[in-house]
């Protein structure tokens, strides 16, 4: 599919009134259940210990029936039949790309694609970055990692020449010097890339290309794969070291690459997939639904629709979000969100919530007094702790330990007030943590670093 360049959509289906996709989606939920009934060994055993027939799924209200999926039920299934899983509802012979998860707690979690499946991707992978500002013709340079079968590589490549643009895959793990002489030479319109990693880019620049970022002729950030891009202050930082406009995606292994985007009004992610994905908004503590209003907040389960080779159903992501709109510019109805945190993440930190997400956006909020860089210190077993929220921060650029007990007292204020809980903060020098690079930026900590090494 094409768009033309001056629409603010890359599919009709984005536009299409919400109550009408709905009801798409309940013929495209019944075949999908039929799909799994005659094609899931899995599905249908997970769905036989429940009790649950899927035939008489036949509305998205039906849904709430049905028994979630976690993702260590899709780790087990994938070790109990490598490659791909006991969930593997298509032959291997039909499959024609497979792709992986970052593998952050083992083994990479993979995930297979047919024909079908991977035109699906590719497609709502265009609709997410054309929403973010990439135009055909336009030069993307692609910084997301380009190795190890992440999303963020080939399926991007995929989804950019979907929409007739032309991608430049240097990729993070081609390094950032690399990086920005092809920026320097090629000066795209668009990059794509982590936003912790873009801003790394842009600090060095001038010492590697001769050229402050802003001089490079990039008029659009896409940033996505780690917490970041809806915090404020790293956004405002990043388009004022780039002299561009800033958005932001969000997809996932299990689901496809992008399936959330945000568009021109910046007032979050609009959701770009509802024609291929089910997505509901449930309260993650009694795990009722919730609506689709502004505002509200819950966690996002999803469901495959029109997929064939790794299809879930009821899937628990883990991705605590507000609602920030519903439809926007251009006609669009879907739903906006910002991600907040994720359940994998959190730590209970003397009987409060806290995701080192949010501790990020309060101290990058922070600079220039610290350089805005942070790691939560979880030193102890689990996710729950009695003790204080201990914070690893680095020094503004430039600054000497002298400052050191008067700024942690300041950073240690600023996040009772925030966040209700009483921190512990240990300075450490500007540049201490490693440079962003292809992976993903780590917030969370689990034995205190040599700070005096």
């Amino acid at each position: 599919m094409s768009a033309n360049p001056e629409t603010i959509s890359f599919s009709a289906i984005e536009t299409q009134p919400w109550d009408v996709l709905q009801r798409g989606q309940e013929v495209l939920l019944r075949q999908q259940l039929k799909y799994l009934v005659d094609h899931s060994d899995f599905y249908q055993a997970k769905m036989q210990a429940a009790g649950v027939d899927l035939a008489s799924v036949l509305t998205l209200a039906d849904l709430a029936r049905v028994p979630f999926t976690y993702k260590q039920e899709l780790r087990e299934s994938l070790a109990a039949a490598p490659l791909l899983g006991l969930h593997r509802a298509a032959p291997m012979f039909e499959i024609v790309q497979i792709q992986a998860s970052s593998g952050t707690t083992g083994s990479p979690a993979y995930v297979g694609l047919t024909r079908s499946d991977r035109a699906a991707w590719s497609e709502v992978t265009a609709r997410g970055l054309f929403a973010c500002g990439v135009r055909s013709h336009d030069l993307v340079l692609h910084a997301f990692s380009m190795s190890k079968g992440f999303v963020g590589g080939i399926p991007i490549y995929q989804g950019v020449t979907q929409i007739g643009a032309i991608d430049i895959p240097i990729g993070a793990d081609g390094g950032a010097d690399r990086l920005l002489i092809a920026a320097r030479d090629a000066r795209p319109r668009c990059i794509v890339g982590t936003p912790n990693f873009l801003l790394y880019l842009a600090g060095i620049a001038k010492d590697v290309v001769g050229l402050t970022a802003s001089e490079l002729g990039v008029e659009r950030l896409i940033v996505g794969g780690e917490p970041g891009g809806g915090n404020p202050a790293i956004r405002a930082a990043l388009e004022e070291a780039w002299g561009a406009t800033c958005c932001e995606l969000m997809g996932g292994t299990d689901l496809g690459c992008v399936y959330w985007a945000e568009s021109d009004d910046q007032k979050g992610m609009y959701f770009v997939a509802p024609d291929h994905i089910l997505v509901e908004l449930v309260d993650p503590e009694s795990l009722a639904p919730l609506s689709w209003t502004e505002g509200a907040t819950g966690e996002l389960v999803y469901t495959s629709l029109q997929r064939q080779a790794s299809p879930v159903l009821r899937f628990r992501s883990g991705d605590h979000v507000t609602v920030t709109a519903m439809g926007g510019p251009g006609g669009r109805t879907t739903p906006a969100i910002r991600c907040f945190g994720r359940t994998d993440d959190m730590l209970i930190v003397r009987g409060v919530n806290i995701f080192p997400s949010a501790v990020q956006d309060i101290v990058s909020a922070m600079a220039p007094l610290v350089g805005g860089a942070v790691r939560v210190l979880a030193d102890f077993e689990g996710h729950t702790t009695q003790g204080n929220l201990k914070l690893v921060v680095e020094r503004a650029p430039g600054q000497g330990a002298e400052a050191d007990a008067q700024t942690a007292r300041q950073v240690e204020m600023r996040v009772r007030n925030a966040l209700s809980v009483k921190a512990e903060v240990h300075m450490v020098r500007h540049g201490f943590f490693a440079a962003p690079g292809a992976q993903k930026v780590a917030l969370t900590l689990r034995q205190m670093p040599d700070i005096n090494g």
